[in-house]
């Protein structure tokens, strides 16, 4: 008997089963695996898998391994060129104003502050993405931003002329109202940038700095408290649509899932990473003088009326909604 024959005879009893084959979707983000976005990515990952029996496997490709950056997610994403990825707001604020709101200056000042923000404005999020070829499956938190550098900096005057790493229009122009110099850069060409002197000082959080080994190139941190921004993970809709009912269901729940441990970080993370950087050799500055917060809170105000008279109706309403909770 031929193999051939051998294998159809096998198949007539019901023995040879078609073969299964994986969806694999890549996941960028351009953030070490781990902070907590990329934590979040890693178990957003898992449970995926664990929940579809291994139909959907999704490889995260951490530190910007594929060349994109959160600015570049959106339109890869939503052309195919990816089918996720994981993003910071704060980069796509030109693509549509409604993005910049998490990371608006002292706005937020508490995770339940953050979280009531993202419930209000979650329905505009996924109205730009759907309008795009995308979905949003989650949103998490960043712990809030402060100024590493190689001094603390307590007052306006310590940031006089300061080379300062900014991430968006809201940091550069209140880091600029502030007496600072900022320059808007990526997250991924940060250490490069410090490395050849071309910024002083960097605005990002405690974990973002410590996923990085911030310490190696700076020697202070200085909590200003300026904003929590969010990072979602967003999905290209064809992908979703060529899911089975089953497995869009297993999908968002490890969405969810995801979703839930990835806020679950945030109430630790930046007493953590204290302890880290002060393992390291850190000075950590926890708190700053009132007049320097209020300051800094001026600086912040002008960018913060223009935005909301450039978005309109969205911010107006979302912005009465959160004062009125």
């Amino acid at each position: 008997m031929t193999m051939k024959t051998l294998l159809g005879t096998i198949a007539g009893f019901g023995l040879v089963a078609a073969p299964a084959f994986a969806t694999n979707w890549d996941l960028s983000s351009e953030y070490p695996a781990g902070s907590l976005q990329g934590q979040t990515a890693d178990f957003f990952a898992a449970a995926v898998a664990e929940k579809t029996g291994g139909e959907i496997e999704v490889t995260v490709h951490h530190g910007a391994a594929l060349g994109y950056k959160s600015v570049d997610n959106f339109d890869a994403v939503g052309d195919g060129a990816l089918q996720a990825a994981s993003s910071a707001f704060v980069f796509w604020t030109g693509i549509d104003p409604i993005f910049q709101l998490s990371s608006l200056p002292f706005l937020a000042p508490t995770a339940d502050d953050v979280h009531d923000l993202y419930d209000l404005a979650k329905p505009e999020y996924e109205k730009v993405l759907e309008g795009n070829n995308q979905m949003l499956l989650l949103a998490t938190p960043w712990p809030s931003s402060g100024l590493w550098g190689n001094e603390a900096f307590t007052s306006t005057a310590d940031l006089e002329g300061v080379k300062v790493r900014t991430y968006d229009v809201a940091s550069t122009e209140t880091m600029k109202n502030a007496g600072a110099f900022p320059i808007q850069i990526s997250w991924a060409d940060v250490p490069a940038q410090l490395s050849t002197n071309a910024i002083d000082a960097v605005l990002t959080s405690p974990n973002g700095g410590v996923g990085v080994q911030m310490w190696e190139l700076q020697s202070n941190f200085t909590n200003v408290n300026y904003a929590s921004s969010l990072q979602a993970i967003h999905l290209n809709l064809d992908a979703w649509e060529d899911l089975s009912e089953e497995q869009q269901a297993a999908v968002a729940q490890a969405a969810a899932e995801a979703e839930d441990f990835g806020w679950g970080l945030l109430a630790d993370a930046t007493a953590k990473d204290f302890d880290t950087m002060r393992a390291n050799g850190m000075t950590v500055t926890e708190e700053i003088p009132a007049d320097f917060s209020a300051a800094l809170t001026a600086a912040a105000q002008p960018f913060i009326d223009q935005w909301i008279e450039a978005t309109g109706e969205r911010a107006q309403s979302i912005m009465e909604a959160y004062a009125n909770r």
